[in-house]
């Protein structure tokens, strides 16, 4: 069994790899007291009981795949306190579906239903999710890698009972929850704090990772706002922190650095992405001459091993400046496939083309490769030669990708083209 306490520590001095112990892929699922009272249960993403000495609470309740486990792990700890209430810490599908299994144990043991606390985006989003059943279920298939002909997204939602808007104080037994309402991620992040226990959930405004600022498929995220919320956290004095994904971090002094040194990045992303805007540049100028700072991609708690720092850039650049890149011809673009076509036979047919992305290929340049592939296949897409080769150079590609959201964007494109197709998921 993981000891998390003893784990989490390593992750934080080095000794242990965030990128082995993934803040999405570690595991814990037996579940561990972390503190008296506490216990944290570590799916996908986290779920966290509270014994508040009048029933428990739950910040966050896991995933789908989480239910059954998660309610034997509460069980094993806590056999006989009922669930009184969960907090939803934003709508994502990682976080919302263990509630049930308590639902119906309530139901069978005539004890109140628990009751569902979240912030009034919540429900909204849930909304929006059953508009765009096939779009989430596309962009999920490719964002972890999941079986085309296995997965689903979900329809079937637990909504909340209770809604707040800007802060909400809620009496639980012996402690106080605390809901605060931040953008971040989502429009509708919660994170709570119980003073008298000093112990801060903030959901995914921290991941153990660079923040998924900027995740390519997904809808708006705000980044500093993001960062203010972060400060607020900081300033608290929290003595355990339990993040949305990845480990606890234990003790004051870690969890005011983890927070700001977040913070900062983020402020400086935006400030400096705001810059260049205001100088009238366009986005192209902005994703290859803003300064990433690397010290604080180098912290343990800050590796870009999820979202990409570029794509934060562009989602401050969607926010500020909307959805024109500043390029003339993106303006009222001609299809792609034509551009493609046109491109193509200016430079000699798709031989030439393939002929130098591949010498791209070996000189180490796949960026530029995969734009040349991606024109070869668009140009020709029944071409088993074009397919070859752009599966290889986004393989390769992908190898070299510590993001996990690239790296399985742009495996799917070269598995797509081992199969003479140039996307799984969509036409």
């Amino acid at each position: 069994m993981t000891d998390v306490r003893e784990l989490a520590d390593q992750l934080w001095r080095g000794t242990a790899d965030v990128a082995e112990h993934h803040p999405l892929l570690v595991r814990v699922p037996e579940g561990q007291e972390i503190a008296p009272g506490v216990l944290f249960y570590k799916g996908i993403a986290s779920a966290n009981t509270i014994d508040t000495g009048d029933g428990l609470v739950m910040l966050d309740t896991g995933a789908i795949v989480d239910t059954a486990a998660l309610f034997d792990a509460v069980r094993r700890w806590r056999p006989d306190t009922r669930l009184a209430a969960a907090v939803f810490s934003h709508h994502h599908v990682d976080h919302v579906f263990g509630v049930g299994p308590f639902e119906r144990e309530a139901e069978e043991k005539r004890w109140p239903r628990p009751l569902v606390y979240a912030h009034a985006g919540v429900s909204p989003a849930f909304d929006r999710y059953k508009k765009t059943i096939g779009w989430n279920t596309a962009i999920n298939i490719r964002q972890f890698a999941l079986p085309l002909e296995r997965f689903r997204w979900q329809e079937n939602y637990r909504y909340p009972d209770i809604h707040y808007h800007d802060r909400m104080t809620v009496r639980a037994g012996e402690i106080t929850l605390e809901l605060n309402h931040g953008l971040g991620e989502t429009d509708d992040a919660t994170w709570t704090w119980i003073p008298e226990r000093k112990i801060l959930a903030p959901g995914d405004l921290f991941i153990w990772a660079t923040p998924n600022a900027g995740n390519p498929q997904k809808v708006q995220r705000y980044v500093g706002e993001w960062a203010a919320a972060l400060r607020r956290m900081a300033a608290l004095g929290a003595e355990l922190m339990v993040p949305g994904h990845g480990l606890p971090i234990f003790g004051a002094a870690r969890i005011q650095q983890a927070l700001t040194d977040t913070a900062d990045l983020l402020d400086s992303l935006e400030s400096q992405v705001l810059a260049f805007m205001n100088a009238g540049a366009p986005l192209d100028r902005i994703l290859h001459e803003v300064e990433i700072p690397q010290h604080l991609l180098d912290k343990p708690y800050l590796r870009p091993v999820y979202d990409h720092p570029q794509f934060i850039l562009r989602n401050v650049w969607r926010l500020y400046g909307g959805w024109w890149d500043g390029e003339f011809d993106s303006m009222l673009p001609a299809p792609r496939a034509e551009q493609a076509r046109e491109w193509v036979a200016l430079a000699g047919g798709l031989d030439a083309v393939l002929e130098r992305a591949a010498a791209l290929r070996s000189e180490g340049n796949l960026r530029l490769a995969c734009h040349l592939v991606e024109f070869a296949v668009l140009a020709e897409p029944g071409s088993r030669e074009a397919h070859a080769l752009r599966s290889e150079v986004y393989d390769a590609r992908a190898k070299l990708e510590p993001s996990s959201i690239a790296r399985n964007i742009l495996n799917h494109a070269a598995l797509a083209s081992a199969q003479g197709k140039r996307d799984l998921a969509g036409s």
